[in-house]
């Protein structure tokens, strides 16, 4: 089966879910994006790691990845390996010094604050993403649009950064892609 690579581009507050946070992965190459709904302790977990602020004692997560480290086991991936009735399901796939693998049941929220804390690549099977994925529509860019593109223009480049930020919040996603656009402009 075929697996897409995915980066983390957003971790946000889920305007469809209360006290939920959505976090989008981003296909890599290419313009889908993966909406994953995870819980307020999830989301905590990966902004940390994210970030890379520190923590007093161990987080769940945290110990996790000491104790598979202590026994030689390395997390080599993450596989958002299937979906069922709206519900993802993930597979930490380790390696043991040995060079054999296994792999680890996991929900997806889990597996992503691992992948964060390992630096290991994220994956989904090419079903998933052809079935939850949601394609960024190119012809919405600025230059199709004159309006939008005078109207992106007008803002500073820290302010399109936080217009963007905004949108994906929103789960606006085509709001998103217009920023991001602008934002590709003015870098190109």
């Amino acid at each position: 089966m075929k697996k897409v690579e995915l980066k983390i581009v957003a971790l946000a507050n889920s305007e469809s879910q209360p006290n939920s946070f959505v976090v989008v992965l981003k296909e890599e190459p290419g313009n889908r994006r993966l909406p994953v709904v995870i819980g307020a302790f999830e989301a905590q977990a990966i902004a940390l790691a994210l970030e890379k602020i520190p923590t007093n004692r161990p987080m769940t997560h945290d110990l996790f990845k000491n104790a598979l480290s202590t026994f030689g086991i390395n997390l080599k991936e993450v596989v958002i390996s299937n979906l069922r009735f709206g519900v993802f399901y993930a597979t930490l796939i380790c390696q043991q010094t040995d060079g054999s693998t296994f792999g680890l049941d996991s929900r997806t929220s889990d597996a992503i604050a691992m992948a964060v804390r390992f630096e290991c690549p994220i994956y989904a099977n090419d079903f998933i993403m052809d079935e939850a994925g949601i394609t960024i529509d190119k012809s919405a860019a600025p230059e199709k649009n004159p309006a939008v593109k005078k109207k992106l223009s007008s803002f500073s480049d820290q302010e399109l950064e936080q217009l963007l930020e905004n949108a994906l919040a929103q789960e606006d996603y085509e709001k998103a892609a217009r920023i991001r656009d602008e934002i590709q402009r003015r870098e190109g």
